[in-house]
């Protein structure tokens, strides 16, 4: 592309691009339309993606056992206790699931519409925050870069704690933003805003525990530092906030310390959250620097605006919003990297204060640093996720998947390049604009198109329909349950299968043909299986077989389906 075409884009985009924030921004119009962008980045992978392994699965299958049980208290996952979060997520699951589908449907959409909520949530206070420092239409950047992130659209499409911690917390600190510019004479907020504090402090901690009140604390300890005095500190509302958090905290803390004997919190707290202190817990490990190499790939599209972000955050440091942002920021990323367990999601509620750099960023002159430094995390995020779209498909796709491959490659690599181009010619927002849609675009045809037709991926929504297909589904009532499954534990099987699947041996997938049920056995266990199937003479035909990938532990996997043979009838249909 010429120079005159991109300075002929940038005419035409610019005045569109003022128009539009002029329009859009001002009052309850920024989180609103910051809420929308989040919606339409998260949407495609919520509708489509089978359940995922192994986390997601495992909260959904758990909240189907509460509304199974209608035990609210205790979070289990078969018949073991789940004691590592609190009960925040599963209470809101439930009630999603109650409302829009039923816990015997298993469609795993109305458990994601909680995380879809909570990336909505997310963008609007980060919009609403940063209105405060940058005005409205720096708030609505801000929001829509938040929204727009690969993270956060990514988790917005997940039935996990993530994305609905990431909203509570990212309201709670925008609401002690807005106290905070308060304080210091930049307009004022009253009651609600203090109530909105609380609400988002009260919800985080019930979602994922010490993780929201840990950034919050981090963020008033860093401010404090930083100014020498904290006079907002005392317009928090303290005794009426601390009893919310108390309203909404409290009632499941006593009922399920009452439930398991105290139990709950020697197993969070001992077996869950000290190991991840103290090492690579469940193989998480990795070294210092992990999240810090990958924010620009996980902040894509818009990440190439993090190297003007950063050189903003130094030389406007004294400034109230960057400075509030940098104490966000950077006590907690420090936090998360020098925990020896990581995981990419672990510090995107702290990518609300990015997404306020950025906003700030993007509205004063970017020197050649930021411009040429981002434009070279543009390509290279461009390229990344482009070549993940032709790996993908030339590991696990047909040629069914080669239109979405191209496409999602396509639109990646169009996004990097609207990003280099704009931001060398100086047009940050146009550059926001253009990469961040085509960016929300290329997401929605990778977690929406593409990833949902990689086969060889799929296993346990596949050999579920298998089992459909073949009459052995027990939930169709034409057979005796539950499935016995032999080699092959991963729980997006279960939450398909019901709670009483049977995850164990080849020996014990022989009884349960032995006794007319049906049997899943992976081909590891097949000797065994045949084995006891001799001894018990029991007679049974192979009704279908599923191979693939189990992504989980990345192994070829073979899953045989057994109808049994017997004398036994099979139930009559319901």
């Amino acid at each position: 592309m010429q120079d005159q075409d991109v300075c002929q884009i940038r005419r035409y985009l610019d005045p569109m691009m003022n128009s539009f924030l002029d329009r859009w921004s001002s009052g309850a119009r920024g989180p609103i339309v910051a809420a929308l962008i989040a919606m339409i980045a998260g949407l495609p992978g919520v509708f489509a993606l089978p359940p995922l392994d192994r986390d997601e699965s495992r909260f959904a299958q758990a909240t189907a056992q509460m509304l199974e049980t209608r035990d609210f208290v205790k979070i289990n996952y078969q018949d073991q206790p789940r004691d590592k979060k609190p009960v925040g997520i599963h209470w809101l699951q439930a009630a999603s699931v109650s409302l829009f589908s039923g816990v015997e449907a298993r469609q795993i959409w109305a458990y994601r519409i909680p995380s879809l909520l909570g990336a909505m949530l997310a963008a609007a206070a980060c919009a609403w925050g940063a209105a405060a420092f940058f005005g409205p239409r720096g708030g609505l950047i801000a929001g829509a870069v938040l929204g727009a992130t690969f993270l956060l659209s990514t988790e917005a499409s997940i039935a996990k704690t993530d994305a609905v911690l990431c909203g509570a917390t990212t309201l709670a600190m925008a609401a002690l933003g807005r106290l905070y510019a308060a304080s210091r004479g930049e307009g004022s907020e009253g009651w609600r805003t203090r109530i909105l504090f609380w609400l988002g402090l009260s919800v985080a901690t019930l979602v994922k525990g010490p993780v929201g009140p840990m950034v919050v604390a981090l963020a008033g300890l860093s401010l404090w530092a930083a100014d020498r005095k904290a006079p907002w500190a005392k317009d928090l509302g303290w005794i009426w906030g601390l009893v919310i958090f108390a309203a909404i905290v409290g009632p499941w803390a006593i009922a399920i310390t009452v439930a398991t004997d105290g139990a709950f919190w020697g197993a969070a707290i001992g077996g869950d959250l000290a190991p991840k202190l103290a090492g690579g817990h469940e193989s998480h490990g990795a070294p210092t620097g992990l999240h810090t190499l990958l924010a620009p790939f996980l902040t894509f599209p818009t990440g190439f605006m993090l190297p003007a972000a950063m050189i903003l955050g130094w030389t406007h440091r004294k400034e109230p919003g960057v400075r509030f942002a940098l104490c966000w920021l950077i006590p907690s990323w420090l936090v998360f990297e020098a925990m020896p367990t990581k995981l990419v999601h672990y510090t995107l509620p702290t990518y609300g204060a990015l997404a306020w750099l950025i906003a700030a960023a993007s509205q004063q002159p970017i020197g050649r640093v930021g411009r040429y430094g981002g434009a070279a995390l543009s390509v290279l995020g461009a390229a990344v996720f482009a070549t993940v779209s032709i790996l993908a498909l030339a590991r696990y796709g047909g040629p069914g998947d080669l239109t979405a491959a191209a496409l999602s490659a396509a639109l990646f690599a169009a996004a990097g390049l609207a990003g280099t181009l704009l931001l060398i010619r100086e047009a940050p927002v146009a550059a926001l604009a253009v990469a961040g849609g085509l960016g929300i675009a290329a997401h929605g045809v990778l977690a929406g198109v593409l990833v949902p037709g990689l086969d060889p991926l799929m296993l346990s929504s596949r050999t579920a329909k298998a089992l459909d297909r073949a009459g052995l589904a027990p939930r169709s009532g034409l057979i005796t349950g539950p499935v016995t499954v032999a080699g092959y534990a991963e729980p997006s099987l279960v939450f398909a299968l019901g709670t009483n699947t049977i995850l164990a041996d080849g020996a014990a997938a022989a009884t349960a043909l032995a006794e007319g049920r049906p049997a899943i056995v992976e081909s590891r266990e097949q000797a065994d299986f045949d084995r006891v199937m001799a001894q018990n003479k029991t007679r049974a035909e192979r009704a279908g077989t599923v191979s693939g990938v189990n992504y989980s532990n990345g192994r070829e996997t073979t899953l045989i389906l057994y109808r049994p043979l017997s004398d036994t009838p099979a139930a009559e249909p319901r």
